[in-house]
């Protein structure tokens, strides 16, 4: 056997060892756990409010927005950091561009603060 087919024979060796190990796991797991059958286990759930009409349940759009603004507060924080880090090289041009980021962004926060976008209840 070729050096090249012996090292996908590992590979595939490794593969279905793998792939073993987790059919192995999830049958131990399905023979030890205990099984309670309740109807009230399968009813859809959606933030404490019990589901009207077929299932689908219409949410507030005020939570997407907020998870929306967490999501850029986050990303900033990621254009943030290495500048951080390297705004020795950058200098002023650096000091500048992260300075109308921020306004941006602070800019944004302030609209939706005033829309009432922050207000939870």
């Amino acid at each position: 056997m070729s050096e090249f087919l012996r090292q996908y024979l590992t590979v595939a060796i490794f593969g279905g060892a793998a792939i073993l190990m987790v059919a192995l796991m999830l049958g131990v797991g399905r023979l030890v756990r205990p099984t309670r059958p309740q109807g009230q286990k399968y009813l859809n759930y959606e933030c404490g409010v019990d589901p009207v009409g077929s299932g689908w349940s219409q949410s507030h759009v005020r939570y997407y927005i907020f998870a929306l603004l967490f999501v850029m507060f986050d990303v900033e924080a990621v254009f943030i950091f290495p500048w951080a880090v390297r705004l020795d090289a950058m200098a002023v041009f650096g000091l500048v561009e992260m300075t109308i980021f921020i306004v941006v962004l602070a800019l944004g926060l302030l609209y939706a603060w005033r829309k009432g976008v922050l207000r939870w209840i």
